[in-house]
């Protein structure tokens, strides 16, 4: 049960992003940061983007799609 809260926990992350990068203004180019946004932890805190200036980040985007094309 612990893997699959990281897994949704992990989806959720994904999805802010793509909610902040959709809600703003303008598009973004290659080379720009990402927006902020903050979410809870995998151990029940709060991170924010922004606090992992400096860091390597992976954000990883997938769907899974079986519909025929």
């Amino acid at each position: 049960m612990r893997i699959m809260s990281k897994v949704f926990r992990v989806w959720m992350l994904g999805l802010a992003f793509l909610l902040a990068a959709y809600g703003s203004s303008r598009a973004l180019e290659v080379g720009q940061p990402a927006p902020d946004f903050e979410l809870e932890s995998t151990s029940g805190g709060k991170l924010k983007l922004s606090s992992l200036k400096g860091k390597n980040v992976l954000i990883n985007f997938y769907v899974l799609d079986f519909s025929p094309t």
